[in-house]
This record gives structure tokens, sequence and C-alpha cells, in this order.
């Protein structure tokens, strides 16, 4: 009885359930033969896939699909003129597979790929089965002559278009490697320690401060008003490019490096000055020693 009721109620459902060219649906391999495989798609009618529907693959074979697979199928027709609905697999697997590469967009995925040719200004990848595009500008942060060296070797890309309506998705390497680039920068800053005093070497100078070279690829700013102890109209009174200072870090924030000589000068110890030994000279000899001090007296 719970059986004829579950039956009657899933009947219910398809009766009232609409279809439409381009859905996206789920349906349960209930046969398959050799030119193409069923579904019940919880319709009045079942579906359809044929051989040239189902992949592109010309290796694939339909005896691979097994009764019981559920698979996703897009409706190209509602009607294949034989009461049957007609699906494509292959565009449900594009159309899910556009929907994927969107997401890796939004989400700055970043894919491992291998390059699979080569092509006028780029080189080709398959991203979900999809083709994509790198640009030879996009492969490397610097100029790439010749793309042919590229063939065969695996990258780092991310999306940065997609447009299915024009088939176009496009790649790139160059932005993954300035990611990398800027969060190791960023690393770097977090590293250095507020109140180290560094060596650095002055980069360049502006009207309001001179930018210090620390070295590793990082740089900090001494304001104007932390280069001297006395006050200067520009940095180029005290400073020179290329000249190497002593700097304080006074702050790291936000990958910016606050520094300050003239604290790093009031930092260092003063050195004591050494008072030289006291000797006087006569008649050509004359010491501080413990010796020289006994040797006057006479002892009873």
């Amino acid at each position: 009885m719970s059986e004829s009721m579950a039956d009657f109620e899933k009947e219910l459902e398809a009766s009232f359930r609409k279809l439409a060219e381009g859905d996206v649906l789920e349906g349960t391999v209930t046969n398959v033969d050799e030119d193409a495989v069923y579904l019940d798609i919880n319709y009045h009618a079942q579906g359809i896939v044929t051989r040239e529907n189902y992949s592109d693959d010309p290796s694939f074979s339909l005896q691979s699909v097994k009764v019981g697979d559920v698979v996703k199928a897009t409706v190209l027709s509602g009607d294949d003129g034989e009461g049957n609905v007609a699906l494509s697999v292959k565009e449900a697997a594009k159309t899910l597979a556009w929907e994927t590469v969107q997401k890796y967009l939004e989400d700055g995925t970043v894919l491992t790929l291998k390059i699979g040719g080569i092509v006028s200004k780029g080189v080709i990848v398959y991203v979900e089965g999809l083709r994509g595009f790198i640009p030879a500008s996009h492969l490397d942060i610097g100029y790439v002559e010749d793309t042919n060296d590229y063939l065969g070797k695996t990258v780092d890309a991310k999306v940065i278009t997609v447009d299915p309506a024009k088939n176009r998705l496009v790649l790139s390497v160059k932005e993954v490697l300035f990611d990398r680039r800027r969060e190791e920068k960023e690393r770097k800053i977090n590293a250095v320690v507020p109140g180290s005093i560094l060596e650095g070497k002055v980069e360049s100078m502006m009207p309001y401060g001179a930018f210090i070279d620390l070295g590793d690829g990082i740089s900090g700013l001494v304001h104007i008003s932390k280069i001297a102890s006395k006050r200067i109209e520009s940095p180029g009174e005290v400073l020179k490019v290329g000249q190497t200072v002593k700097v304080k870090v006074l702050k790291v924030a936000d990958g910016k490096i606050s520094l300050s000589i003239r604290d790093a000068q009031d930092a260092e110890p003063v050195k004591e000055k050494e008072t030289p030994a006291v000797t006087y000279k006569d008649e050509g000899s004359a010491t501080t020693g413990l010796g020289a001090l006994l040797a006057g007296i006479k002892l009873q």
C-alpha cells in the first residue's frame, strides 16, 4: 500500500512538472542500447540521450554507462518525435563547467593546469573540459618571447575572464605570480620588529621624506621630521641617494614601514672616552706599574 502511494505521488509530481529547453535535470539510467541511453527523469515521458549527445570523446562507449547510474543532462527538446524528451549530457556538463569556472573567477581560485597547445599570442589549457586561453602577456611577470617552451608544462593560473556566450575563457599565470610576490613581501615586512635598529641605503627622496632600502626587497619611509635633530627644509640637505644610514623602526602597519634616522642616532650608546695611562718620564724611565711605584721605597 505504501509503495503504491509513493508511486502515485511520483506520478502526480511528474504530471505537474514543466520542462523547458536548456533546463539541466538529473535522471537515472533505466536502459542502454547501441545508440542511446534512456533516463527516468521523473516526468510523464522518458529521457533519451543519443551517442553524439553524450560525449565528444572519440574513445567513449555507451557500454560504459550502467543501469542505475545517475547523470545530469540538458533538455534539447520536449519531444524527439517519438514521445521522448531529447537530452544532452555533454551540454549539461558544459553548462555546469561554465558555472564552475565562474565560481573560480569569483573566489580567485588558483588552478594547476597543463598547457596542452600553442596558438598565436598564447597557449591553450583545459578547465573542467572547457578550452581556456592564456595570453603570452599573462604567462609570466616579464616578457615571454617564445611560448613554445611552455608546451607540456604545468602552471598555476587564475581565471580572469568568463564569457559563455562567446565561449571565451581566459586565465593568467602572471596574476598568481604577482599575488605570491605581494604575499612574500608582506611576510617580510611583518617580520620587521618595531624598535629595532637597521642599516639601509637611501633609495629615493621626496619633499616629505626619504625612502630607505632595507634589503631583501623591502623599504621604509623616513618622514622629513625624523631625518635630523635640527629642522630641515628638504631631505637633500643632509642625505644623498645611495648613502648608507642607520634607522630605527617606528611602526609597521598596513604593509608600510615607518623609520627614523634621528631616533636611531639617539639610540646609539655613547662610548666613554678611554683615559690613557699616565706616565712620567724621569731621565728616560717612568711608568705607572706596581714595580715602578715600589722601586724608590727602601725597606729596612
